[in-house]
């Protein structure tokens, strides 16, 4: 199979059931380390519903993406410009970003507009270009992912992404909850080498922290955007210090999410 990155040789890893039924092979990047899926064609069967029911972290997701994101613009970008999310789902980020008064429209032909309902893609004029574009967890959804990345590039010169790295070199289908294969949805998986590749396949500067979140701009930044500036990460260390103490003194509850997670995981792989 050739690689969808590269276009140049992959080499066999291992075979996964997907959705329980469904007897999948995937492959590595000979050049960049990419994982892809063999050709997905049990995709119309995964997305009869477009969120899955696994992704409960979503809300919790899109509030801590919105307060990086909003430190983001303020530092490096016109923040009365006008951003879009792209594959943006219920519409929620759309929302929160407008709510700290981001111009934020939502796009996202496969799921329903709940939270952002009148800001819309279609409610813009035709060839609206923006100030940034964001695409939180599409990634690893992409069959073709240069030609739909590049699609994404056409609506702004710069795109704020997240997609989970690879954590090292992965032979294993157990290795890495992020294959995902009770929902069949996560189809391509990314490392450093692997989006450094694509940004310099189509043109654009390249900055990541390293682990989920990810830039492709035409800017030539003086520094990683992602990397804080030593005083304000010491200030930021100190309060972090400081609520450490607070919450020993007070706990709170410990969250819920993981564990409902696995709790939904467990009943989908559940056989009688």
């Amino acid at each position: 199979m050739r690689s969808k990155i590269t276009g140049g040789d992959t080499t066999y890893l291992f075979t996964a059931k997907i959705m329980g039924k469904f007897d999948v092979k995937y492959y590595r990047c000979n050049q960049t380390g990419f994982i892809q899926t063999e050709e997905a064609y049990w995709l119309d069967e995964a997305y009869t519903s477009a969120i899955t029911k696994l992704d409960v972290g979503l809300p919790y997701r899109n509030i801590n993406l919105s307060d990086r994101v909003s430190k983001l613009l303020l530092k490096k970008f016109d923040k009365k410009g006008i951003f879009l999310d792209y594959a943006g789902g219920y519409g929620l980020f759309t929302r929160l970003m407008r709510d700290k008064g981001f111009n934020f429209y939502h796009t996202d032909p496969y799921c329903q507009n709940l939270f952002a309902e009148h800001f819309d893609l279609s409610d813009l004029p035709k060839n609206t270009r923006f100030e940034l574009v964001t695409a939180f967890e599409v990634f690893e959804h992409l069959p073709d992912p240069i030609t739909q990345i590049n699609k994404m590039l056409e609506l702004s010169e710069t795109l704020l992404f997240s997609t989970e790295l690879q954590p090292g070199k992965i032979e294993k289908i157990e290795e890495w909850s992020y294959f995902s294969i009770e929902t069949g949805q996560h189809i391509a998986f990314y490392n450093e080498t692997t989006l450094k590749a694509i940004a310099d396949k189509l043109g654009y500067n390249f900055y990541t922290d390293g682990i989920f979140l990810h830039l492709f701009t035409k800017t030539n930044l003086e520094f990683n955007p992602f990397e804080p500036v030593r005083d304000k990460f010491l200030l930021r260390k100190a309060k972090k210090y400081i609520a450490k103490i607070e919450r020993q003194s007070n706990p709170a509850p410990d969250s819920l999410l993981m564990r409902d997670w696995q709790y939904i995981k467990d009943k989908i792989n559940w056989k009688p």
